[in-house]
């Protein structure tokens, strides 16, 4: 039986902007979401000030190789949003451990807004 032999040359970081990029078209594909929202400054007003939209739209939290990432949206009116929420969740930490190998722990969507469509209000 042969086992295998992995020999480390180097190491691999990956930034937290990475995968914020990862998280932030990940929500985007689901069904029911609007756009992306601005996290509260309130939340990392560092962050808030230097980051990319992105980044403003999506907090992640590292502990031991482990990720918690919030994510803050503006959902479409008449969207369900216990649906679409869960699908956020599910699609980001399937994407950001599929693409980096991170474990995600857990997924906090934060609903900021809802989205009128503006045919529909007139």
């Amino acid at each position: 039986m042969e086992q295998e032999k992995r020999e480390t040359i180097g190491n691999l970081r990956i930034s937290q902007e990475v995968l914020a990029t990862i998280a932030n078209f990940s929500t985007k594909e689901i069904d029911g979401v609007a756009s992306m929202a601005y996290c509260p400054a309130s939340v990392n007003l560092k962050k808030f000030l230097t980051k990319s939209q992105t980044a403003k739209s999506i907090n992640i939290e590292m502990n031991d190789d482990v990720a918690v990432i919030d994510v803050y949206v503006n959902l479409k009116y008449g969207a369900k949003i216990p649906v679409v929420s869960e699908n956020i969740q599910k699609s980001v930490k399937n994407a950001v451990q599929n693409m980096t190998g991170i474990v995600v722990a857990r997924v906090n969507v934060f609903v900021v807004g809802i989205a009128f469509d503006e045919a529909a209000a007139q």
